[in-house]
């Protein structure tokens, strides 16, 4: 009956495999690439960087002068003043007026020097930011494959296994056709297939789940087909040749978070110097240039042409003789005062040399300052905590990393004991001298040793990958 129902399923489980074979198999190289292109962390990150780069081209930008202009057009009824003459005019008026300003700060605190300062190290920092976010993909993404490994790897086992007990109740039942054995051998026999085809199933289910996390972290749609290559790996050349302590010290100068932490603290100092520049006298460079026009100014232009004419101011009492005097004569030189020459002739200019001295500001530059310092302290505790972080992860790793090489020579001289044994049962139960229920335990003995050497090699490996990776070393097999 167990038969009867596993049949199908491990028909389904074998057929997959066979596809699996078919499709294209995944380096670790490329399950990286992928990941680090389409995670959206590592895309925040990079808006990061470019946020903070533009925070340092505008600290940049503050050591230039400042240059706004302005323009005005007005219309005026009634009695108003002529902006150009400044009398008093009772009629219509258009107007236009144009201005421009600069400014240049000479000195204030050095807050411009500091604040340049603190942006470039936040820069920089957002740039070992964005590492970070990489690295923590990559240590994701190495231990998923990983794990696609171990389980692939298992998956064959039980495929081996199963075919082994298959081949055997195979022999059974002709032994039992001829009588040499009793039909509870067969029987057991066919129980233990059964059990190992479940065993089967179970580890293609944890192999497929381990594809499925790998690729949610590369950001895949489930139905992606993926397999993966299972490396050429010389555990030999897998030697922990360095302390625990060693490996912290190569990675405090490696490792983009130790980087950005003390970045952080720096960007912090500069931020508190630059606070204290707001208690400092501020000198500015100011300049200004004005002009205006005034359509009551817009007439017929004359001038002095240096000749006189004679004009009657009145006669001779008794004799009604005309009298006159020398004026000056008049040439038209514009028949009207148009924008573009009241613009050109009404220009002002002025340059002020300006101080700003702080003297009460309802307590803004001390509280300023006081959150600067609270900052400050908290970038300093971060970055011990970063240190302690890191300290702690190596610790542990490298403990892994010594235990798990411990396992793993004690599972190669397991399996390699237990192989001598199941092939001496299975001669001997093969030649009546054991019984099926040892040749049975020597079975499974075998294949457990074989699924614990599975596990503490790879455990080995990527224990030993991570101490490689806190050292700054690439992270592939």
């Amino acid at each position: 009956m167990i038969r009867f129902f596993l049949a199908p399923i491990l028909g389904i489980v074998i057929m997959g495999t066979t596809m699996a074979q078919d499709q294209k198999e995944w380096t670790l190289q490329e399950c990286v690439k992928v990941a680090l292109e389409n995670n959206l962390r590592i895309k925040r990150s990079v808006y990061n960087v470019e946020n903070s780069q533009i925070n340092l081209l505008q600290s940049k930008a503050a050591f230039l002068p400042s240059f706004n202009a302005s323009g005005a057009y007005g219309k005026n009824y009634g009695r108003s003043v002529n902006p150009v003459t400044n009398l008093f005019v009772n009629s219509n008026i258009n107007s236009i007026n144009v201005s421009g300003n600069s400014a240049l700060t000479l000195f204030n605190g050095m807050r411009i020097q500091n604040t340049l300062r603190q942006n470039q190290r936040d820069y920089s920092a957002a740039g070992q930011d964005l590492e970070k976010a990489k690295n923590d993909v990559i240590i994701n993404v190495v231990t998923l494959y990983t794990n696609v490994i171990f389980n692939k790897e298992l998956f064959e086992t039980a495929k081996y296994q199963l075919n082994s007990s298959q081949q055997q109740l195979d022999r059974l039942k002709k032994q039992v056709a001829a009588g040499s054995l009793a039909m509870t051998n067969q029987l057991n026999q066919e129980a233990q297939v059964a059990t190992n085809e479940v065993n089967l199933i179970n580890q293609e289910n944890a192999l497929n789940f381990s594809a499925l996390q790998l690729k949610q972290a590369m950001q895949l749609p489930s139905s992606t087909p993926l397999d993966v290559v299972i490396p050429e790996i010389q555990m030999e050349d897998l030697v922990i040749d360095q302390t625990a302590q060693e490996v912290y010290q190569i990675a405090l100068q490696e490792m983009p978070e130790i980087k950005s932490a003390v970045l952080k603290v720096e960007s912090a100092q500069f931020a508190l110097k630059a606070s204290k520049g707001n208690l400092y006298p501020r000198l500015s460079l100011n300049g200004t240039i004005t002009s205006n026009y005034s359509s009551a100014s817009d007439r017929a232009r004359v001038a002095l042409d240096g000749g006189t004419a004679p004009e009657q101011i009145g006669y001779v009492q008794g004799t009604n003789s005309p009298v006159f005097r020398d004026v000056q004569t008049f040439s038209v030189i514009s028949q009207n005062y148009g924008e573009k020459d009241q613009l050109k002739d009404n220009v002002f200019r002025a340059v002020s040399l300006g101080v700003t001295i702080p003297l009460f500001n309802g307590l803004q530059t001390r509280s300023t300052m006081q959150r600067a310092i609270i900052s400050k302290e908290i970038a300093s505790i971060s970055q011990q905590e970063t240190e302690n972080t890191l300290r702690q992860s190596i610790e542990t790793a490298f403990n892994d990393a010594v235990a798990a090489s411990k396992s793993y020579g004690a599972s190669l001289k397991q399996v390699s004991a237990r192989e001598e044994a199941y092939r001496m049962t299975k001669q001997r139960f093969e030649s009546g001298a054991a019984n099926f229920v040892e040749y049975q335990i020597s079975e499974n003995d075998l294949f457990q040793s074989k699924s614990d050497l599975s596990r503490a090699k790879y455990n080995f490996i990527f224990k030993k990958k991570i101490l490689d990776f806190y050292q700054g070393k690439s992270m592939e097999y």
